[in-house]
């Protein structure tokens, strides 16, 4: 049974990614419990600093209240203000002093002070109330906003490690399929030369038999993939081709070779003399290719479609068929290296079909449309070529 190397892949990063989310869900909760216990340590070290205030208040002429102060002073670290029943600030601590000379900014620190955190009353000996109203320190800020940072920080850094792994992994893969394809093109070159003299000796004894004009089409096929794989790697000239004659070589080659319940039909919306810059060679291995899984996507029945159309500067080329289709979720996930549906398969056809579509003749190739009830077409996209 044929391993699919995307779904493999697909489920190594859902569990990267949830150990991700359960590291950075910790670091939250850690976090948080830690604030959580320092505010409440901030409180009682405020409470203190109302009690000391009050207790100064109290004090008669003849108390020692160093020990008050020292109180007081100890505070270098929450910003506090005490005001009276009236908002007025009757002292202040650890804020800017600048910013407290203007009474429109000092409203606004008191406003701010209220809204995040329950005042502490003072009640003193003539029945008024003062009040103590603060806010975090710049620690407990600082720690609030830490883990974000931590994790954006551990975020970028999976993201840049991610990328610079997936430009060196694709790389490499690069390079293995260009050594595949070219020893690939190597080894069917001895077999290939020895099949055309033996079909050349065949002729001469009987050059009229339907078979041998069969099997020297199969080997003139085998000697068109040796040319194909040697390309793969090497930037491939193109040439003003016309399309309708590269359409119906292609198509011609697989219906002598298919089940007859498949009917195959070229349409073309467009002028049928249209002049495409193609690789020949490579690009009908993209049609061949995009017809094979139309195919058995059918089930070896079924109707196949060519359609051509054309705008001013663009070709667009649909191939559809009347099969199974493609979820949503995965139809920009077929192009990919290694992803397949087939229980025997490597999943590099239309990975191959992207990449001489894209990189060699600077087109698009994706999934314009699929459903259930009318099947799928996936839409080639090439410049037209100003050559005829």
């Amino acid at each position: 049974m044929a391993k699919n190397i995307y779904n493999r892949k697909k489920r190594w990063k859902l569990l990267l990614f949830f150990v991700a989310v359960l590291i950075g869900a910790g670091s939250l909760f850690y976090t948080n419990n830690l604030m959580e216990k320092l505010s409440q340590e901030e409180r009682k070290r405020v409470e203190l600093w109302a009690q000391a205030n009050k207790e100064i208040q109290k004090a008669n002429p003849n108390q020692d209240i160093s020990f008050i102060f020292q109180v007081l002073l100890s505070n270098k670290t929450i910003p506090v203000m005490l005001v009276d029943e009236n908002d007025s600030i009757i002292s202040s601590r650890n804020l800017d002093s600048a910013k407290m000379a203007v009474p429109r900014i000092r409203k606004n620190i008191l406003e701010e002070m209220k809204r995040k955190q329950d005042p502490i009353v003072i009640e003193l000996l003539n029945g008024n109330k003062n009040f103590i109203y603060y806010k975090d320190s710049t620690l407990l800020t600082q720690l609030y906003y830490y883990p974000f940072v931590q994790l954006a920080i551990i975020a970028l850094f999976i993201i840049v490690s991610y990328f610079a792994f997936s430009i060196s992994r694709k790389s490499e893969q690069n390079h293995v399929w260009l050594g595949m394809s070219r020893e690939t093109a190597h080894q069917l070159g001895t077999p290939i030369s020895s099949l055309m003299g033996w079909v050349e000796v065949l002729k001469l004894e009987n050059p009229d038999s339907p078979t041998l004009k069969e099997v020297e089409k199969d080997v003139k096929r085998l000697e068109k993939v040796a040319e194909r794989f040697s390309k793969i790697g090497s930037q491939p000239s193109l040439s003003p081709v016309k399309l309708k004659d590269s359409l119906e070589e292609s198509v011609a080659y697989l219906q002598s070779r298919s089940s007859k319940k498949i009917s195959f039909s070229i349409n073309f919306a467009a002028d049928p003399d249209l002049v495409v810059e193609i690789n020949k060679n490579l690009f009908e291995w993209v049609i061949e290719n995009l017809c094979k899984n139309a195919i058995d996507a059918m089930g070896g029945e079924g109707n196949l479609e060519i359609n051509v159309s054309a705008s001013d500067n663009q070709v667009y080329i649909d191939v559809s068929d009347q099969g199974k289709s493609i979820p949503k979720s995965r139809q920009k996930t077929i192009f990919n290296p290694g992803y397949t549906t087939k229980e025997r398969g490597w999943g590099l056809g239309l990975s191959l079909s992207k990449r001489i579509i894209e990189s060699y003749h600077k087109g698009k190739i994706f999934v314009k449309h699929s459903d259930p009830k009318s099947g799928t077409t996936i839409r080639i996209i090439l410049k037209k070529s100003n050559k005829h």
